[in-house]
């Protein structure tokens, strides 16, 4: 009886087992069918490069290194090859890539440290860095910008479109500020106020504004 839960298929590289982790209910009764499959042509398997593509985050540590125990033991294989389906690895890049809806939720890269000239910083999520943007450093994030010092670079929040971020520093002085698809550039004989600022999209427009803390915590 064919069971589409685990398919097992030749190819000239060796063989490739395809197992929906899913349709299983425990990595045990997966192991033991997977077995239980290559046994019938062990003769044949002997020797080979088993390729297994499954969807393994479903998988610890522990139960790889078992089950690649039991194929080198049980079957004789040369070589075992792991790879994530490629279900998997689309759902990876499309939550990577996810464009933020809104201000404050979602993840966040910190940074401790000064981000020097000629460096650049790109993320998907929000970056707080605890430290300085040099003049020829750039930063960009798909949320929010919160820099603990002075931005003095290029920075770009909402990448990818999200007009709802901000840009937050001590000392707000970039060479270029961008949110979403609008730009401005910090003019050379403005004064510096002694506060914190934020930077966010109005009207189409980027405004500067000092930063109050009530205003932005809900």
């Amino acid at each position: 009886m064919n069971d589409d839960r685990l398919q097992i298929r030749g190819t000239k590289e060796g063989i490739n087992a395809i197992i929906d982790m899913e349709k299983f209910d425990t990595f045990e009764e997966m192991l033991d069918l997977l077995i239980e499959k290559l046994t019938a042509g062990k003769s044949f398997y002997r020797g080979s490069t088993l390729k297994i593509t499954a969807n393994l985050k479903r998988v610890s540590e522990v139960d790889i290194e078992k089950l690649k125990a039991v194929l080198f033991e049980k079957i004789l294989i040369r070589d075992c090859i792991l790879e994530e389906t490629q279900i998997d690895k689309k759902e990876e890049i499309e939550k990577e890539n996810k464009i933020f809806n809104g201000v404050y939720e979602g993840k966040t890269k910190f940074l401790k440290k000064t981000v020097r000239g000629g460096q650049l910083i790109n993320y998907s999520g929000n970056i707080v860095i605890i430290g300085d943007v040099n003049s020829g450093a750039e930063v960009h994030a798909g949320g929010n910008i919160i820099v603990m010092g002075r931005i003095k670079g290029l920075v770009h929040a909402g990448v990818g479109g999200n007009k709802k971020a901000i840009i937050s520093a001590l000392s707000l002085q970039p060479e270029v500020l961008q949110i979403a698809n609008i730009i401005t550039i910090s003019p050379d004989d403005s004064q510096k106020p002694s506060y914190p600022e934020v930077a966010k999209i109005k009207d189409d427009t980027i405004i500067v504004e000092p930063y109050l803390p009530n205003k932005y915590i809900y």
